[in-house]
């Protein structure tokens, strides 16, 4: 049996240089000839630049957005004899950014709803939690596939018990929630720039935001040996620095990434359309955000079928995520969970079914994918 013919890719990173290719080829151009390449003018520039659009005083450039967290926790002074809780259904580089730093990961449940963190688990967390378990110093909210977890339930209750707050900021480049931009709630923001991201480099790189400035004078330290003069390391740190070509690429996308982010929008509407009527229902939007799907994501007990039907007519999907990361190799049987025992999120990642959705696809394809929905979900 032939194979079928995709003709809507779940994700294309090339599409979106190719969107851009002469601006994007100037700035790797002027980054190129400068003969500087880390932690340059460029890099120096894109923080300020970021910082400026994300609303808060200080933006950190880095590696990746692992390391954005990694260094925010350590910059926080989270390490050994701590824990740090946060969701089992996220990518894994949340829970590796806690083992980076040493401390302990309480992996917690999801509202079934928006697939983020379920505050009513967390506050009983931290008013008590499980025996045996080092100190709660920090919490991660993964705000996930566009949309932001419930902040106001959630600062509240980390407020309450004295813990930190670092927002998971990878898949909401320009969510918003109650008027105000995500990343701006807590001690600190992290963001992935990977290149399937809303905000894309052209290979790895990451950046965190922050109004505390002296945690922001910290972490600029750590990400470079502990230096505040080169070759003096003042403290024990790493190597996780933002070069240059990545930094001018991202200088030419961010103030592209609104209307970038409003194209998103316009593709869900349009799936939301052809969904209507059918016995699938479109991603929940939690009254009052401003989601930019990152992932347009549906649910279905029959995932796998929907996706071979889909697949038929020329439409890839993607699962985000399959396997919850408590239930992974490296961590089953050894990293602890709250008291719902992530059952919700077990239930998730059996369903979850991820749709096209970037800023690239043509309206011939957005078409192409809704008359796949109307057949494979009617």
């Amino acid at each position: 049996m032939d194979m079928p013919v995709i003709t809507v890719p779940q994700a294309d990173p090339g599409a979106a240089y190719r969107a851009h290719q002469p601006a994007i080829d100037a700035a790797l151009s002027r980054a190129l000839s400068s003969g500087w390449y880390i932690l340059g003018a460029e890099c120096a520039a894109f923080e300020r630049e970021f910082a400026e659009w994300a609303g808060l005083s200080r933006a950190v450039g880095c590696a990746n957005g692992t390391d954005a967290l990694m260094l925010i926790l350590r910059g926080l002074g989270i390490g050994p004899g701590m824990s740090v809780a946060t969701v089992s259904h996220t990518a894994v580089a949340t829970v590796a950014a806690i083992e980076m730093v040493g401390a302990t990961p309480l992996l917690l449940d999801i509202d079934p709803d928006t697939f983020t963190m379920d505050p009513d688990e967390l506050a009983a967390v931290l008013e008590d939690p499980p025996p045996g378990l080092p100190p709660i110093r920090a919490v991660i909210p993964v705000h996930l596939y566009g949309q932001g977890c419930d902040m106001a339930r959630i600062m509240a209750a980390c407020r309450a018990a004295g813990v930190h707050v670092i927002e998971d900021c990878a898949q909401a480049h320009g969510a918003m929630q109650a008027g105000r931009m995500l990343g701006t709630f807590g001690d600190a923001a992290a963001y992935s720039l990977y290149p399937t991201k809303n905000l894309a480099a052209l290979g790895d790189a990451g950046i965190l935001a922050t109004d505390d400035e002296a945690l922001a004078e910290r972490i600029s330290a750590i990400r470079q040996y502990g230096w505040k003069h080169r070759y003096l390391s003042d403290s024990i740190g790493v190597n996780s620095r933002l070069d240059e070509i990545q930094a001018a690429v991202l200088r030419v996308r961010l103030p592209l990434l609104a209307a970038a982010n409003a194209r998103r929008q316009s593709i869900a509407a349009a799936y939301d359309a052809a969904l209507a009527g059918t016995a699938l229902a479109a991603p929940h939007r939690r009254a009052g955000d401003i989601h930019v799907f990152h992932q347009y994501v549906v649910r279905s007990p029959e995932r796998d079928e929907l996706a071979a039907r889909l697949r038929a007519q020329g439409v890839a999907t993607g699962i985000h995520y399959p396997v919850p990361v408590h239930q992974q190799e490296a961590y089953r049987g050894r990293t602890p969970t709250g008291p719902a025992g992530c059952a919700e999120t077990e239930m998730a990642s059996r369903e979850v079914l991820s749709l096209p959705i970037y800023p690239e696809l043509t309206d011939a394809q957005v078409e192409t994918v809704c008359a796949a929905l109307r057949v494979a979900a009617g």
